[in-house]
């Protein structure tokens, strides 16, 4: 039944099938074939939808209004399918010429001038867009400092000038004067040796120490009270 496209459609290939008058139908005997094809349609387990059965009940009905004695309603009813017959075979003849005549491509047209729309419409997400920034300009998103990076910063000694000036002064006291270099014999931290540094020139600003000689490794001094007096009257 699935070549069939539709109940007037396997109506006139029985009719054209067994050479018969479209126009005089010998209803009985299309019947019998009509009822054939759908009981082996049937037999293969195919689908027969409802108007190949309305089209059988129809069929049946004008048999049995032939077996009445005036055939006036028989008559008219084998007429009006006729008619559908021919509507349909001259449908699908034109059908047939449109479809060898015309194709998709004969009803082509010249491309529309649209306006094109640069409206941004999709959902914003700021860190894909940041992401999509970072690609765009070359480069990726740096991943955030370890705690490691850290560890060299946080466990660097800070050393105070005031903790180097304690201790040049401890130094001075106990030798009253002592090789500049002395100074920074066991300085091997850059913080200490530059607070030592500073710590120096602390005491030589404060009046407290005096650095002698002119050599590459000078003498400090620590000053006396009197010493202190006297150059803060110069």
């Amino acid at each position: 039944m699935d070549t069939f496209e539709g109940p007037l459609d396997l109506l006139l290939y029985l009719i054209r099938k067994n050479k018969l008058n479209i126009c005089d139908i010998p209803i009985v005997e299309v019947l019998e074939q009509y009822m054939e094809q759908i009981d082996a349609a049937r037999e293969q387990n195919m689908d027969v939808s409802s108007e190949f059965l309305e089209m059988a009940a129809r069929l049946v009905y004008i048999k049995t209004v032939y077996l009445l004695p005036k055939h006036e309603e028989a008559d008219a009813l084998r007429a009006e399918l006729s008619g559908q017959l021919l509507e349909y075979e001259e449908c699908k003849r034109v059908a047939s010429l449109i479809g060898e005549e015309l194709s998709m491509d004969s009803f082509a047209r010249e491309p529309a001038a649209v306006e094109p729309d640069y409206t941004y419409r999709r959902p914003l997400n700021g860190l894909k867009l940041l992401q999509a920034y970072y690609d765009a300009a070359g480069r990726h998103v740096a991943p955030p400092p370890t705690q490691a990076s850290f560890s060299a910063l946080v466990s660097h000694r800070i050393v105070s000038v005031a903790s180097q000036i304690i201790y040049v002064l401890r130094r001075l006291w106990k030798d009253r004067n002592i090789s500049y270099r002395a100074l920074f014999v066991h300085k091997k931290d850059r913080s200490e040796i530059v607070a030592t540094f500073l710590a120096v020139l602390e005491l030589v600003k404060g009046k407290r120490v005096r650095i002698e000689g002119e050599t590459d490794n000078p003498t400090v001094e620590l000053l006396k009270a009197g010493e202190r007096r006297c150059k803060a009257k110069h």
